[in-house]
């Protein structure tokens, strides 16, 4: 895992060779083994790269890197699983290699094949390659978004970087925080697709390239996959048919994802998806290592002895982590790192299980995924249910009543999921999807931020749902595209970089996603009374009798309570009752207010004061 930074221009860009590297520094968590610049002869490109080394660890896998011959120069980030089975494809086609890693075959198979060898990529990446003869920048993001990149184009020349900092750390490029982005993040908790939270930066979506022409300062987005329809023989599969394909494709999903030169690990939460991970794992080798994470005092937040059982019984190296409590010191510190703000208050515990394993391993693999393709979340079944219940109702009258709970009931009031379920109501169970994860609705959001750009989350929302008759289908998709490439993906990756841990998901290999969408039908997902069927059924094969496989944890943090006293309460209200708060003081004092007296505020909260933090670290401004 690496972090990477560059610029490309029609013009020569007159880039500091010792500002680029001031920018590839700002990187160092990402790549703590290695850096390195380039700057192509005429000044018009610039590559800075920092290296986390994992496989083929010598100086020869070394960023960044050139295939000679070609005119071809490349940064990359992340992982290529199935970099041996191309690599002997182009060996059979004439090609040979000087390194063992990966990166050399992303450089030969795109001489190879051109933008076409996206296709045959399997793994987690984003990576620039310039293309010297063609004189263009090509650009390109995993299926799933599990590595990051950014954007800007300005003055006929394109900045890019892993993180957003990095590009922040160029001169004179603008901080303005973008309107509309705002209102999506305080919707939302994330903003989604090519949009950044910033003024006239992108991101590149999940399973998207770029090519930017120097020659013509043309830039070109395309989108290289999609998640594939459901075949019309789906609900006529036998589910044994299912479970047999799903646990050959997991096998060799994390058979493939276990190779590295550093230590492995596998986190171990005690759920189910990560214990199908270490059950597969046993398989490829004897020597599996997994780490469970415990946070003392915190009752129903411990899932150790969840995690020991599944570890004995699988008869893996088993190491028992113990993390300290959470300070409100930390929190500055991760409103930094994420760049972007993510309205996720379980950064807190994945930074400290990263921070704790990193001193163990340097890879680890995860059960991130599992929710999203197998119908995991319990809105799921309450989404089927709630339909089932209304949708006799004329959607006219629901469309009402949803109104009603949203101007009459108080935000976080006790009882607040009747609040935010009656204002589902009004949703159209044929084509829509409720926003049943907003943090602030139109209403609150138009009263945080007077006179700013309200409802516009909600038409982006409205754009993003999947075009899908099921409303499963639609429902496990959007999460997919959104809440899993927006929030989970990019807390994981955000807070492991920043203690340099590779953390890898087997789930997301994109054969298990298009077998999860293509193949698995609702049914066998999530119902009105059970959810993440299909998984379940594989679990009962391998687990031990025992093991609760009703139980839904996660990472959470205890919020509520450390927001009645102390330094979490202590930095919030001084934070938010700052007189240069972004937000209208009423509002805010309102929201605090009702904290104290019971209400369920904390997360959003939270999403004010990480946004407020990330604001000024940044010298961000509307």
């Amino acid at each position: 895992m690496c972090g990477l930074v560059g610029f490309a221009g029609a013009n020569e860009c007159a880039i500091d060779p010792h500002l680029l590297a001031h920018a590839g520094a700002s990187l160092a968590h990402r790549g703590p083994d290695a850096t390195g610049e380039w700057l192509s002869e005429d000044g018009k490109v610039g590559l800075s790269h920092r290296r986390l080394s994992v496989v083929d660890v010598s100086p020869l896998g070394h960023q960044p890197m050139h295939l000679a011959q070609r005119g071809l120069s490349i940064a990359f980030n992340g992982e290529i699983y199935n970099f041996a089975d191309l690599r002997y494809e182009l060996q059979g086609l004439g090609h040979s290699f000087s390194t063992q890693g990966d990166t050399e075959v992303i450089l030969v198979a795109y001489a190879q094949w051109g933008i076409d060898c996206l296709s045959r990529l399997n793994g987690m990446f984003s990576f620039a390659l310039f293309d010297a003869r063609m004189q263009q920048l090509f650009l390109a993001r995993d299926r799933a978004g599990e590595k990051p990149l950014f954007y800007r184009l300005a003055n006929d020349a394109i900045y890019f970087s892993s993180e957003l900092k990095a590009l922040l750390s160029f001169p004179n490029l603008p901080r303005q925080i973008d309107a509309q982005s705002l209102d999506l993040y305080l919707a939302m908790g994330f903003v989604p697709g090519n949009r950044c939270i910033l003024d006239g930066y992108r991101k590149l979506p999940p399973a998207h390239a770029l090519r930017f022409d120097l020659s013509s300062g043309a830039l070109k987005t395309w989108r290289y996959w999609q998640l594939p329809e459901i075949e019309t023989s789906a609900e006529r599969t036998d589910a044994t048919e299912l479970v047999d394909e799903l646990e050959d494709l997991l096998q060799d999903a994390v058979g493939r994802q276990l190779v590295a030169d550093v230590p492995v690990g596998i986190l171990l939460s005690g759920g189910v998806d990560s214990s199908l991970i270490t059950a597969m794992a046993v398989r490829q080798s004897s020597q599996v290592r997994t780490f469970s994470i415990g946070f003392p005092g915190q009752g129903k937040f411990d899932e150790t002895p969840h995690a020991r059982m599944i570890a004995q019984h699988f008869g893996t190296q088993h190491t028992e982590l113990f993390a300290e409590s959470t300070t409100a010191d930390l929190l500055p510190r991760l409103a930094h790192q994420f760049d972007e703000p993510v309205v996720d208050s379980s950064m807190f515990p994945t930074w400290l299980v990263s921070q704790l394993v990193r001193q163990h391993c340097t890879v680890a693999l995860g059960g991130d995924g599992g929710d999203e393709l197998f119908g995991g979340y319990g809105h799921y079944s309450r989404l089927l249910s709630l339909k089932e219940k209304t949708s006799r109702i004329p959607l006219g009258a629901r469309r009402l009543m949803a109104k009603l709970a949203e101007h009459s009931l108080p935000l976080g009031f006790k009882g607040s999921n009747v609040r935010t379920w009656l204002m589902a109501m009004g949703t159209d169970w044929n084509t829509g999807l409720p926003l049943i994860a907003s943090y602030f609705d139109a209403y609150t959001r138009r009263r945080l931020l007077p006179g700013s750009q309200q409802g516009f989350a909600e038409q982006i929302w409205q754009q993003r749902i999947p075009a899908h008759s099921d409303l499963l289908q639609r429902a496990t998709r959007m999460d997919f595209e959104n809440y899993l490439a927006e929030d989970i993906l990019v807390k994981v990756d955000r807070a492991s970089m920043l203690n340099s841990l590779e953390v890898r998901a087997p789930l997301l290999d994109y054969r298990v996603i298009e077998f999860a969408f293509g193949k698995v039908p609702a049914r066998l997902k999530s119902t009105q009374y059970d959810k993440k069927i299909l998984l379940k059924k594989m679990a009962a094969r391998l687990f031990p009798p025992e093991f609760d496989l009703v139980r839904k944890q996660g990472f959470s943090i205890p919020l509520a309570e450390w927001l009645k006293r102390g330094p979490f309460r202590d930095l919030f209200w001084e934070t938010l009752l700052s007189k240069d708060c972004l937000f209208n003081s009423e509002a805010v004092r309102q929201l605090l207010k009702n904290q104290d007296r019971g209400f369920a505020n904390g997360e959003r909260l939270f999403a004010l004061v990480l946004f407020e933090l990330w604001r000024k670290q940044y010298s961000a401004h509307l």
